[in-house]
């Protein structure tokens, strides 16, 4: 029997081809004493400024190929490469220690890296891969070693590498790489993200993949159950084979589906809608027939940039997509900044834990000013089509009532001005705390929706960092207590008469679907690419069943136990 390995499920799918081990250059990085520091720093400025035409030129393939949300990753490496304190820092090193730039620019990278890497926290441990990934991308050049290129590659192969950046991800060329395994990662991890949206098998965090195969040893990757099979025999061969065909089979029946409705097997309508970034994702979106948008990401605009987007900025981009959406709803999500993500040019706080610090609507409802802004372009793009505003992170109903506020005294100032808009426009909240899961009943009394966030949701529940590979086994999105957060919430909005959407990873997985119809869940956001198997899936489930099926779920004890009682009811 062939070798197997065992890793995390990234990106599902199964890729047959032989291996290409990716090996970065070991550059043995030396301290040199150099006479002229004036010529050293030069050649540093150099190498800065061809790693950032580079990044430059990626951004850009990114944007067109993957969509702006994925290019934005870039964005972030090109603000590295232009922090004023590192470059300073890296000048100041050449130039009082009298050392080469390589030295000193390895010696300055490793000290911000190890600080980052030791924070105990996700968002900082992710500004560490970055910082590595530029800083090696200008010690190249420095040392004038010509940068391995993925995109060069001209036959199929499927990539092993101890970790993929960024930048490697984005030359993948679809056409020859098949799909791609690490050593290392999550399934959170930048490289995992993009590898579902390239819809390229992936698994990562296999340990030691590198030691353990060659280039050009026969590999089957099945990116779903997170299983690498190395140098198979021919049944195996054969059997994976049968697979490929019948994804490929699946996916040409469920292309049918584009156009049709979402209905169950009795004919009970649901809404499928998708989650976007920027107006760019809108192609798949549509390609895909999603019935609306159920979370439109608006940071994006404020992203890889150094001011606040004006008003007429956003309010171009808010009425592109719901234009586009010829009057299906779309749900805008005021900023959600903070976190894991931020802006270098608004002053927040370094904390020791963002992720339950100052961010989303506690940061707009003290930036007023910012947040009026966006508020006035969503209204005025609500004259356009079928327009939402949510607001994410709502811990309290104070906090809801204050945002709702700013809206109502908003229609106030752009009638005054004479400008159209919805009147009646649905401002809802996303449920990503537990207290706001738990108190739902109090906050469906005055909200028009809720959507529920499942990636923090999870997380916060089972106080398990989403980020970190130690507690993945803890991040559980079918743990029972998240399944009765999740139905209360739905039960809370139907007892007002309101509605509920999903808008977390977890609504459109496979074994969640039976599981949110059976609780009443009105609408599945998810990435437009889990559309059409959505879909497809529904018209095969019974709403009795599935509701019998909840029932059964809630007194499980175990994530496990409702899995497996998912995936037994199924067949």
């Amino acid at each position: 029997m062939a070798n197997q390995l065992k890793g995390i499920a990234a990106s599902s799918g199964i890729a047959i081809a032989h291996a290409f081990l990716l090996e970065q250059p070991d550059l043995n990085i030396q301290k040199e004493i150099v006479s002229d520091a004036d010529r050293e720093i030069t050649r540093f400025q150099d190498a800065l400024d061809k790693a950032k035409m580079e990044l430059e030129t990626i951004r850009e393939k990114t944007s067109v190929q993957q969509g702006e949300e994925n290019a934005e990753i870039f964005s972030a490496h090109i603000l590295v490469l232009e922090d004023p304190e590192m470059i300073e820092a890296v000048q100041a090193k050449i130039k009082d220690d009298g050392v080469n730039a390589s030295f000193a620019l390895h010696e300055v990278s490793s000290m911000y890296i190890q600080m980052f890497e030791d924070m105990d926290n996700a968002y900082m441990q992710e500004r560490a891969a970055d910082i590595k990934d530029v800083s090696q991308r200008v010690l190249l050049h420095l040392a004038g070693v010509e940068n391995t290129s993925l995109a060069a590659i001209e036959e199929e192969t499927i990539i092993l590498s101890h970790d993929l950046t960024p930048s490697d991800t984005a030359q993948l060329d679809r056409q020859y790489t098949l799909g791609f395994v690490t050593n290392i990662g999550g399934r959170t991890s930048h490289s995992a993200i993009m590898a579902r949206s390239l819809e390229i098998p992936a698994v990562v965090g296999t340990q030691n993949i590198t030691s353990l195969v060659q280039s050009g040893d026969l590999l089957i990757v099945d990116g779903a159950n997170g299983e690498i099979v190395i140098n198979p025999d021919e049944p195996t061969l054969n059997m994976y084979r049968e697979r490929q065909r019948q994804i490929a089979a699946d996916k040409a029946e469920q292309k049918k589906l584009v156009g049709e409705p979402s209905v169950t097997a009795e004919g009970t309508c649901v809404e499928l809608a998708a989650n976007i970034g920027t107006p760019d994702d809108m192609k798949g979106v549509l390609e895909n027939g999603a019935e609306g948008i159920g979370l439109y990401r608006t940071e994006f605009l404020y992203m890889g940039r150094d001011r606040l987007p004006e008003e007429e900025e956003q309010f171009e981009a808010y009425r592109t997509v719901v234009d586009q959406m010829n009057g299906a709803p779309v749900v805008i999500r005021t900023l959600d900044i903070g976190g894991d993500k931020k802006l270098p040019y608004l002053d927040l706080p370094e904390e020791l834990n963002p992720f339950l610090g100052f961010r989303a609507i506690r940061l707009c409802l003290e930036k007023t000013e910012m947040f009026r802004t966006q508020l006035r372009a969503l209204l005025r793009a609500s004259h356009y089509g079928n327009l939402k505003i949510m607001f994410p992170m709502v811990a309290t109903l104070e906090e809801f009532r204050a945002a709702k506020a700013l809206v109502e005294e908003e229609k106030k100032r752009l009638n005054e001005a004479g400008y159209s808009f919805d009147e009646h426009v649905s401002v809802g909240i996303m449920v990503e705390i537990p207290s706001t899961a738990v108190a739902a009943a109090a906050f469906a009394k005055e909200v028009d929706f809720f959507s529920i966030g499942t990636n923090d949701l999870v997380q916060y529940t089972l106080a398990a960092d989403r980020m970190s590979e130690r507690v993945a086994h803890l991040y559980q999105p079918y743990h029972p207590a998240v399944l009765q957060l999740i139905k209360n919430v739905i039960d809370a909005s139907h007892a007002e008469g309101k509605w509920t959407g999903m808008c977390g990873e977890m609504a459109g997985e496979e074994t969640a679907l039976p599981l949110l119809l059976g609780m009443g869940l009105d609408e599945f956001s998810m990435s437009a690419a889990s559309i059409l198997p959505a879909r497809s899936l529904m018209r095969t489930l019974n709403v009795n069943d599935a509701q019998a099926l909840v029932e059964r779920a809630l007194v499980c004890g175990t994530a496990g136990e409702v899995k497996e009682m998912v995936h037994t009811h199924a067949k």
